[in-house]
């Protein structure tokens, strides 16, 4: 069997790109050096590195690709870490029929793959560079901070550009920077990118798993150039600097559409950027996959099917109301069923549901949008959130009249809701006759299923949280590694599954509704007819090894 050295050779006296006299010079310089046959030829200046690529990527039936005058994709580019990229000589370039395409050195490395296939998520198709070209794209595309520090260190006020929004350089550090921070966000899980002024520095954060994380620290005169960059591609008016502004843009990512919805806040240290990742494909998520267990799920489906009356979906910003309720709608969306939203804003686009933007500065309020939903006849309503006494009225009289009505209001748990409303204004009797069903939920970060540790709990600590266990019982329970691994980012935790609370409205929750009871009372009520409680329904999937004790007490009280 032909050695690497021959068949090296032999390809590249196949291809012309050495003689036979070039190939016995190299090869006798190859018995003193001991180094390979390709490096000896290089050393000799008689082949270029881009020679030997392309030879090698025919010989293996790659794609070779020209790094220095391909348009890399910045959105790949993120897809691994710096480190990786170095220890195998490799780049993400581009996405390609939903795989990412990696431009190597060498592509026969089945170990760097492989790492890079679990690492992020994708399949893997490689191709051909050179090594020095490789190197050279590793430097220019993971140092875009670097590039940005540089500028604004030697004195550069990066502002509005020259002649408006048409101005703008596409190729400049500042907007590589932007759109690398928007790409990164996107790989790691993010749903917001926070760019937070300081007083000398500007910090950038992304929101993973709901728990903010310091990204990077960049110097505060580039602060104004991201800012005028978000505004000119979220179409704001990048003059304005005193009051709020809200926006939006999309871009595609790995066939993936992407929405952002951008909101700028001014502050005394400059103006606040949060950009809130909206992926369009969360929003085919199945029930099954939210995280509720059978039976709270059977419940919680008892009540949506039902004809009319009302649903609601309670938790603080942030706890995945929305995603239930886009949920509920993709099971309950049929062509025979007139299904109209009213929102604010709309989030995602829905396919064969009318879906109404709130504009409050036009006279289009949530009950006026109501109102005139109800004229045409609708089976189902979807009100984003229940916010005021007039609201509330219209939403719930829609549901005593044979709508079906699913909306959302900030409570901290299911029994709440029901005084929250009598609150507002709505009478007693009514809510007590509309409301079907209350759903109260809370999001809570799951562990990494690659690095999670396995330990024995203190029986007293877990006595003292009221968790459900039994004497005798070997348990075993996991938490967050705390060094976490690849997979998780290092932080030991890895996506995120919801805690439910699902309360249906018995005959006995009714009464106390009418007789206005306060919300302690109706929760000691529910609990008697099987209410399983948020922190119970957690400390079920603690049992599961879904997530830890820790994240469940993070965000529900005891």
């Amino acid at each position: 069997m032909p050695s690497a050295t021959d068949r090296l050779s032999q390809l590249l006296i196949k291809n012309n790109v050495i003689n036979e006299a070039q190939l016995a010079a190299a090869l006798e310089r190859q018995k003193t050096s001991g180094s390979s046959l390709g490096k000896v030829l290089l050393e000799m200046g008689v082949v270029k590195e881009n020679q030997l690529a392309e030879v090698i990527a025919n010989e293996l039936g790659l794609g070779y690709v020209e790094l220095l005058e391909y348009k890399i994709n910045i959105q790949a580019t993120t897809s691994i870490e710096e480190s990786t990229a170095h220890r195998y000589t490799c780049i993400p370039i581009d996405f390609e029929n939903g795989k990412l395409v990696v431009a190597m050195a060498d592509p026969t490395n089945i170990y760097a793959l492989d790492d890079i296939r679990l690492s992020t998520g994708y399949e893997v198709k490689p191709v051909v560079s050179a090594k020095e070209d490789i190197i050279s794209a590793i430097r220019r595309y993971y140092h875009l901070d670097t590039d940005v520090v540089e500028e604004a260190l030697e004195g550069r006020e990066f502002d509005e550009p020259e002649g408006g929004i048409t101005g703008i350089v596409e190729d400049t550090p500042l907007v590589r920077f932007t759109t690398t921070m928007i790409a990164e966000a996107i790989n790691r899980g993010a749903s917001d990118i926070h760019v937070d002024p300081r007083e000398n520095e500007v910090l950038i954060r992304y929101r993973i798993d709901g728990v903010c994380q310091e990204i990077k620290r960049v110097p505060k005169n580039v602060h104004q150039g991201i800012v005028s960059r978000i505004k000119i591609i979220s179409d704001l008016n990048i003059a304005e600097r005193r009051v709020p502004q809200d926006g939006h843009f999309g871009m595609n990512q790995a066939g993936k559409s992407i929405d952002f919805r951008v909101a700028i806040l001014p502050t005394v240290y400059g103006e606040k950027v949060v950009m809130r990742i909206l992926d369009k494909s969360s929003i085919l998520l199945r029930l099954e996959d939210l995280g509720f267990l059978p039976e709270a799920l059977e419940k919680y489906r008892q009540a949506f099917v039902l004809p009319h009356g009302a649903l609601l979906v309670t938790g603080p910003t942030g706890s995945g109301k929305s995603t239930s309720l886009y949920a509920t709608l993709n099971v309950l969306n049929t062509e025979e069923k007139n299904i109209t939203t009213v929102e604010d804003p709309v989030e995602y686009r829905l396919g064969g549901i009318n879906q109404v933007q709130v504009n409050p500065k036009a006279g289009l309020t949530f009950a006026n949008a109501l109102r005139n939903i109800l004229r045409t006849s609708p089976d189902i309503l979807m009100v984003g959130e229940i916010r005021d006494r007039e609201t509330a009225k219209i939403a719930i009289e829609a549901a005593l009249t044979g709508h079906l009505v699913l909306s959302t209001l900030h409570t901290n748990d299911a029994p709440s809701a029901l005084p929250r409303l009598i609150e507002m204004g709505v009478e007693s009797f009514l809510v007590s006759s509309a409301i079907n069903c209350v759903l109260a939920q809370r999001l809570v970060r799951k562990l990494c299923s690659n690095c999670k540790v396995p330990y024995e709990p203190d029986l007293n600590v877990l006595k003292a949280l009221r968790f459900p266990f039994t004497e005798g019982e070997d348990l075993i329970l996991y938490k967050a590694n705390e060094n976490g691994c690849a997979k998780c980012s290092n932080t030991g935790y890895k996506g995120r599954v919801g805690l439910y609370e699902v309360m249906p409205m018995s005959d006995e929750i009714q009464r106390l509704t009418v007789k206005e009871a306060s919300a302690t009372i109706i929760m000691n009520q529910a609990i008697e007819e099987g209410l399983l409680t948020m922190r119970d329904d957690g400390f079920i999937k603690v049992k599961m090894g879904l997530t830890s004790i820790e994240e469940v007490m993070r965000v529900v009280a005891v």
